[in-house]
């Protein structure tokens, strides 16, 4: 197991890096406080090759592996989460799914631009009535000859008023015997009739991203628009949140990152009682434990990421890298404002902006709660992994670049 980078590695990393460093971080705090999306940015992703990046050429994407998705997430989050919440609809949520569990045509119909940015999807799961319960969400997909009949409300939807295309999971057998097969999962297009959708305002974080509802009124989906088959819905969801809890654990790494890296110049800058706050003992321990969670976050997040491509089932591990990446950030955010004093209560520095945004991240995706359930399951003999009908493709660098 080596997790040392690659030269294609770094040069990913540095790529996103410089977008986010030099384009998006002299704005960010502007559209933060308008609470406004900031309108070029998802072209602006597409266009550098970052929202494909872990698809094969032949479908629209990079060619590169699942190690550099973690390193675009972290890059991304240690500018400000709404870069890879977008990261972690479109190409966790939406793409990887579709490349995991679509079929060739399918892939070349939706993954192909969803990899070149050409078409926008967000992941549309959570309803007004359900959160982690995805067993019991109400929706329904009835079919109808040679569509389904969709009809139904999603809430807390990233990207909702901004996508083209939503992975949708609905109830298509109410009746079934086990709670799990009553779902199937659905590519819903979002310009269609019957589709309403609109922003949610006055957020605690991710302030300059969008967060919306949708709401389905009789709309006709294409049965060729399933994925996978009737059934699998609870199953596929599944193993799109193990995809779109990498891509979070990835970029609350950055965060801790970022709360580090202007704790750091604080510290040194600002002197209190004669000399820099940076050589007393309690500052130093602050950042010492800033600086340990960061490497324990990302050696979690590569280890996943290392999995992935070798084809492996990572389900327990992701759930460990979600669940303590994103306290972690919370924490460092945290002690960030304690270092910054007043100035970080304000919103002249960035930290105050690391706390608000690093809160979300420990609910959505799978809480903190779940997760430990997750893992309990795993301790247990409770739960345990069973093969899928499509497992997620191993990295291949020859067929991914070719």
């Amino acid at each position: 197991m080596d997790f040392s980078l690659s030269e294609e590695h770094k040069m990913a990393q540095k790529m996103v890096r410089d977008f986010a460093q030099k384009e998006v971080a002299p704005v960010i705090k502007e559209y933060d406080r308008k609470q406004e999306p900031i309108p070029w940015v998802l072209e602006r992703m597409g266009e550098l090759g970052i929202l494909g990046i872990c698809f094969p050429v032949k479908y629209g994407g990079q060619g590169m592996d699942y190690i550099s998705l973690g390193l675009a997430c972290e890059e991304l989050e240690a500018v400000d989460t709404t870069l890879r919440v977008a990261m972690s609809v479109h190409t966790g949520l939406c793409g990887m799914t579709i490349f995991q569990w679509g079929t060739e045509k399918q892939k070349q119909e939706f993954l192909v631009p969803l990899a070149k940015g050409e078409k926008i999807g967000c992941g549309a799961f959570t309803e007004p009535g359900m959160g982690s319960d995805v067993a019991g969400m109400r929706t329904s997909a009835k079919r109808d000859s040679d569509v389904y009949i969709l009809n139904g409300e999603k809430m807390w939807i990233s990207l909702a008023s901004k996508a083209d295309l939503a992975l949708v999971t609905a109830v298509t057998n109410p009746e079934a015997k086990r709670p799990s097969q009553r779902l199937s999962s659905f590519v819903v297009d979002l310009h269609s009739p019957g589709v309403t959708r609109g922003d949610l305002h006055g957020k605690l974080g991710v302030r300059a991203g969008s967060t919306g509802w949708i709401n389905f009124q009789d709309v006709k989906v294409p049965v060729e628009n399933r994925i996978g088959e009737e059934g699998e819905g609870f199953k596929i969801t599944m193993s799109a949140f193990d995809s779109g809890r990498y891509t979070v654990g990835s970029g609350a790494t950055g965060l801790v990152r970022a709360a580090l890296e202007a704790s750091v110049k604080y510290a040194k800058d600002r002197s209190a009682f004669g000399k820099p706050i940076s050589e007393y003992q309690m500052i130093q321990q602050k950042i010492a434990k800033m600086l340990q969670d960061y490497e324990i976050a990302r050696l979690l997040y590569l280890q996943v990421g290392w999995m992935k491509n070798e084809g492996r089932r990572s389900t327990l591990q992701t759930s460990y890298c979600k669940k303590f990446a994103t306290e972690a950030s919370f924490e460092a955010a945290h002690e960030a404002i304690q270092i910054h004093g007043a100035y970080g209560f304000s919103d002249e520095y960035d930290v105050e902006r690391y706390l608000r945004n690093s809160r979300g991240a420990i609910i959505y995706e799978g809480s903190s709660e779940i997760q430990n359930i997750i893992q309990a399951g795993y301790a247990l003999g409770e739960r345990k992994d069973t093969p899928l009908r499509r497992e997620m493709p191993a990295y291949d660098e020859k067929e991914w670049q070719g």
